[in-house]
């Protein structure tokens, strides 16, 4: 399927309005299906055929980049009028293994592949001719395949990055299961959190600089088991219960917890299956304050479960450092079709949010439909 055709305007209001999906391989209509967004809110969509679209990452000018897991392929997109739409795009690098995990730091993106970082340097003054990327760290595990992770750079300058357990289940050997943190100058590592399943996201708040991640609970323990968790790290080391325990107190029957592990329990529980595979504190202005420095998460949705939950884009309210509060912004899940699986999140430069479909290969924008339309007046 394709989403070329999709108009400009997606979602307004309450409800949403209907899209035509049209067939690319058999050129026959498809039924129409619905995204529905927020009071106040609108959808357009920003760019399309971007492979299966993961990690986002924002240059400081502007420039749009998209790792694509499958294609092995990074993807800058710029919008050089700032009209909403991409007007030009790049590709950056092909034929990688599995580049989803990308970073912008200092004028220079970082691409997680294999078991090695590497780094595009100047990269938004170079994006027809970005040249040959530099290898700067090589001691990455390797099954890439099996082994999802995510990247960031921290407030404190290093490369933190989630590398994920190569199984449903296991106890795996370290890096696995676990957030490092790296000085890409000098190539040393610490280990942050251990424990952890499959952190696909993670960021930091925007008053206390405190870290948050999330994480996957593990496959075929019914449709409500376990629960998918939102994690705070208020101690460097600690371990946060993969594989003995899941959630609060959900206890994994095939291994049993050593005596003496202190495990850290989640700050807030999703329900099982939504897959929490993005997690960002939204950085702009443009939407209402209640909006503003609160956790926004992609659930990518369920695949391991009878009938379909998540495909939606969630805000955590977050009050004295604990979520009070979930309440949906988008959903892309009509009935037990999904539209898209949002994957990743990141605030645009004008204070709208960009959103990754890792199912069609999109990106959306997502906007304060007020707040646009003040500015527009203001520019007239």
């Amino acid at each position: 399927m394709t989403f070329k055709n999709y108009p400009k305007q997606i979602c307004v209001g309450l409800s949403a309005i209907l899209i035509q999906l049209i067939c690319s391989a058999t050129s026959i209509a498809a039924e129409p299906v619905m995204i529905t967004v927020s009071k106040g809110f609108g959808l357009t969509l920003f760019a399309s055929d971007l492979g299966d679209a993961k990690q986002l990452a924002l240059g400081s000018k502007g420039t749009l980049f998209v790792g694509s897991y499958k294609e092995g392929t990074i993807t800058a997109l710029v919008d050089a009028d700032q009209d909403g739409r991409v007007d030009k795009r790049y590709i950056i690098a092909k034929g990688l293994h599995y580049p989803e995990a990308i970073a912008f730091h200092d004028g220079a993106l970082y691409v997680a592949e294999d078991e090695r970082i590497l780094r595009f340097v100047d990269i938004e003054s170079r994006l027809r001719r970005p040249g040959r990327a530099k290898e700067i760290y090589d001691r990455l595990p390797g099954n890439t395949q099996k082994s999802k992770r995510a990247m960031h750079f921290g407030p404190d300058g290093r490369l933190y990055i989630a590398i994920g357990a190569p199984c449903n289940v296991c106890e795996p050997e370290a890096p696995f299961g676990s957030i490092i943190a790296i000085d890409v100058n000098t190539g040393e590592s610490e280990q942050i959190v251990s424990g952890v399943r499959r952190v696909a996201a993670f960021d930091w708040s925007i008053k206390d600089k405190e870290l948050w991640f999330s994480d996957l609970g593990r496959d075929w323990m019914g449709d409500n088991l376990p629960p998918d968790e939102i994690n705070k790290v208020e101690t460097i080391g600690s371990h946060y219960g993969f594989p003995y325990l899941h959630g609060k107190d959900v206890i994994e029957p095939a291994y049993d917890k050593p005596k003496n592990l202190k495990v850290v329990a989640p700050q807030y529980e999703l329900p099982a299956h939504v897959g929490p595979k993005g997690l960002h504190f939204y950085r702009g202005d443009q939407f209402p304050e209640r909006y503003q420095n609160q956790m926004f998460v992609a659930e990518n949705g369920s695949w391991n479960r009878s009938s379909k939950v998540g495909y939606q884009i969630v805000m955590l309210e977050i009050k004295d450092k604990q979520v009070v509060k979930r309440s949906t912004v988008v959903s892309f899940l009509d009935g037990e079709f999904p539209v898209a699986r949002p994957h990743s999140l990141i605030t645009a430069p004008d204070g709208a949010m960009y959103i990754s479909d890792d199912l069609k290969g999109n990106v959306y924008r997502l906007y304060y439909k007020e707040t646009q339309k003040n500015q527009s007046q203001d520019n007239d």
